[in-house]
């Protein structure tokens, strides 16, 4: 007889579970124990872990919360209060079944996800969080350019541009970024947990650029008080706080370092023996892959050119896109995936090793079977038919030689 899959799970991990998809779903107690038909005490025991939940009560729960049996029945402790943190940064006139709600909950769902892969795989992912900056009683535009400057030297990327901003911050930081389709006015959103760390939701719909300012952005306030959860909604502010004014500078210093930039404008300056046109910051804004209003603004930010050039361009029509195409600038490679590649992997080598069915893999990728095998196949990871070129399939899992060998 097959045993009861609640009898492997400590109760009161699945009741945190539960206590957790009810509150991301907007469920009181009171409707989540109508709804299994029991006394609101009794579904204040089954949270707290002192009663053993029943099946079916379970399995009427899981569907009232909109969750899968599979992530209730999991392994360890939900992460605390993940929802409740985003939610609380709403603004105050936001209500709660705001159609932000749906995305904050699968932000955590994505979370809860990553976690049960590196369980599976035996591979947390690395955190290399700095102490956080103090900004206190400096200007916050200089403090970001100071902390900007700290933090290249300490990831070591010089004053270089930093095309890979996402993977950089995923694997020499530690954050989990995620790109999810999110109302236009939103930019992205930002938690900070003990479980996960700092976990990013950017808005997918946006253009590269904006989404890597979003980033930049954000890992400004991570910088300095990482605790706060956030939600980046454009144009929110009319007058920004000092919090918001470092998180745009520190972006701005981030993604174009001033000394890199103020000598490759000079060298155009140079070379052309004149004042600088459009022409010449639409290939600077290329070069460090930012938007060319961003470019212009910061350049003006640094007195390298007139202030007030941004809104003047505006004002007469400037088109960028065509100027892009007449300069022949071709697009820089974007990463527009939902999921970061270390995810993905971690996924097809939990399914290569058997610990998850070709059902689970589509699920955990968000995608449907078919889709799923491609990727397998993209990775070079397929245990059936080889790598992409019909070769020996590689286990990521394996060691390069064994151990002691010479």
């Amino acid at each position: 007889m097959p045993a009861d899959p609640l009898d492997s799970v400590d109760p009161r991990d699945l009741g945190a579970r539960l206590r957790e998809a009810r509150t991301a779903g907007g469920w009181t107690q009171d409707q989540a124990a109508e709804a299994i038909g029991v006394a609101r005490t009794t579904m204040v025991a089954v949270e707290k872990g002192e009663r053993r939940i029943k099946p079916d009560e379970l399995v009427e729960l899981a569907r009232l919360y909109g969750r899968k049996l599979s992530s209730l029945l999991r392994a360890g402790a939900p992460v605390e209060d993940f929802s409740v943190q985003l939610r609380g940064a709403l603004p105050p006139e936001t209500p709660v079944d705001a159609d932000l709600v749906p995305h904050i909950n699968d932000l955590e769902r994505l979370c809860d996800d990553y976690a049960e892969l590196e369980r599976l795989c035996g591979a947390p992912l690395q955190r290399r969080n700095p102490p956080m900056y103090p900004t206190e009683g400096v200007d916050p535009e200089q403090a970001a350019e100071d902390v900007a400057s700290a933090e290249r030297n300490r990831l070591g990327l010089g004053d270089a541009p930093v095309l890979n901003l996402r993977s950089v911050l995923e694997k020499d930081v530690g954050l989990r970024i995620f790109y999810l389709k999110l109302p236009s006015q939103v930019a992205g959103m930002f938690a900070f947990t003990e479980e996960h760390g700092g976990v990013l939701a950017i808005n997918r719909n946006h253009p590269a650029e904006r989404r890597r300012q979003s980033m930049a952005h954000e890992y400004g306030h991570f910088l300095t008080d990482r605790f706060r959860s956030e939600i980046i909604f454009l144009n929110r502010y009319e007058r920004r706080p000092k919090s918001e004014r470092f998180a745009e500078a520190f972006g701005r210093a981030f993604l174009m370092p001033a000394p890199s930039l103020r000598r490759r404008f000079h060298e155009l300056v140079r070379q052309r023996s004149k004042a600088p046109t459009a022409g010449d910051l639409c290939h600077l804004a290329h070069f460090f892959f930012v938007s060319f209003e961003g470019m212009t603004r910061r350049l003006e930010e640094l007195s390298l050119i007139p202030t007030g050039t941004w809104e003047r361009l505006r004002q007469q029509g400037f088109r960028v896109q065509e100027a892009q195409r007449l300069l022949g600038l071709q697009e820089q490679p974007v990463d527009d995936e939902l999921l970061p590649p270390r995810y993905r992997y971690l996924a097809v080598e939990a399914w290569q090793r058997g610990d998850l069915s070709e059902g689970q893999l589509a699920s955990f990728l968000r995608v449907d079977r078919l889709t799923a095998r491609r990727t397998v196949r993209e990775l070079g990871l397929d245990r059936e038919e080889g790598g992409p070129d019909g070769g020996v399939p590689f286990d990521l899992s394996t060691p390069l030689a064994a151990r002691g060998a010479s």
